[in-house]
């Protein structure tokens, strides 16, 4: 049963992968998309374990289309903080590399929550070791874990935690 949901949930994937880079206008391209998608499925159904992190509750659905919509304003967020200290020299920075800690139990879900940091100006994932992550910080405001977690962390971490379990 397991197995079926991982190749599923995988199969899911590439399709909407597809759909979103060709489009879905084409009555040949989604069909092109599901048997492309069937094909790539079948070959690397033994890669498929990390699909297998992912929950299937109607909870962890909702969270899963809100984290966009989440990771997109910190986006922004963090674009104007950093673009706000480039355009001003007086503002501080205070770089520096500050450990964190994760709840999140998943691979999937400490992958997608590592890249979240990096891609959101002025942090950046140095490294992971199990639930500690090393962030490279724009203005580090406080060495302690629990604050630097707070405030890295956490805004990613209670989505993620709730789609992947």
């Amino acid at each position: 049963m397991r197995q079926i949901k991982q190749c599923l949930l995988s199969f899911l994937f590439f399709v909407l992968l597809w759909l979103l880079l060709a489009g879905w206008n084409d009555r040949n391209e989604i069909i092109a998309g599901i048997i492309f998608s069937a094909v790539v499925t079948c070959l690397f159904r033994r890669s498929t374990a990390l699909f297998s992190d992912i929950s299937l509750k109607p909870l962890s659905l909702l969270y899963a289309l809100l984290y966009p919509f989440v990771f997109s304003f910190e986006l922004v967020k963090s674009n104007i903080d950093v673009a706000r200290r480039v355009i001003t020299p007086s503002l501080p920075i205070n770089p520096g590399i500050v450990e964190v800690k994760t709840v999140l139990r998943s691979r999937l879900g400490r992958l997608i929550l590592a890249n979240s940091i990096t891609l959101t100006p002025g942090t950046l994932t140095v490294e992971t070791k199990d639930d500690r992550f090393f962030i490279h910080w724009i203005d580090v405001t406080s060495p302690d874990i629990q604050e630097a977690s707070d405030r890295i962390v956490r805004k990613f971490e209670k989505y993620l935690e709730v789609i992947f379990g």
